[in-house]
């Protein structure tokens, strides 16, 4: 069935100091494969400089920021698009007097199997 609804109604969850996250599209909602988040990074915060096996997909949808990487950091706001391919370290920074918000779609944890194999050269049988 789908679903419409605004992403204000999805209690924001704290994710580290100045950076909350909300979940407003998932396996609670019936998605099988990914999740949409909704993150809001408050002025002269970041979310930790880290790396997982997943990729990114963000969509910036307000505010100003840095995307920090180990080739540099590369400026972000209102409709830029970022890919953080899975290993890459990386860090959002706002660096603007508003919140930085930006949509994060994400595969669900049990991808990570076909993730690494794919990752490693092996092809998924076929079904």
């Amino acid at each position: 069935m789908i679903q419409v609804r605004d992403f204000r109604d999805v209690e924001a969850q704290p994710a580290v100091e100045g950076v909350t996250k909300r979940v407003v599209i998932g396996p609670e909602e019936g998605a099988p494969t990914f999740n949409m988040r909704v993150f809001e990074v408050q002025p002269g915060h970041a979310s930790p400089h880290h790396s997982h096996w997943w990729e990114h997909e963000v969509f910036v949808l307000s505010g100003r920021g840095l995307v920090c990487t180990d080739q540099g950091d590369v400026p972000i706001s209102h409709g830029s698009t970022v890919f953080v391919p899975g290993g890459e370290m990386h860090q959002f920074q706002n660096t603007g007097g508003d919140v930085l918000r930006f949509l994060c779609l994400v595969p669900q944890e049990w991808l990570q199997e076909f993730a690494v194999s794919r990752a490693e050269g092996v092809e998924k049988p076929e079904a």
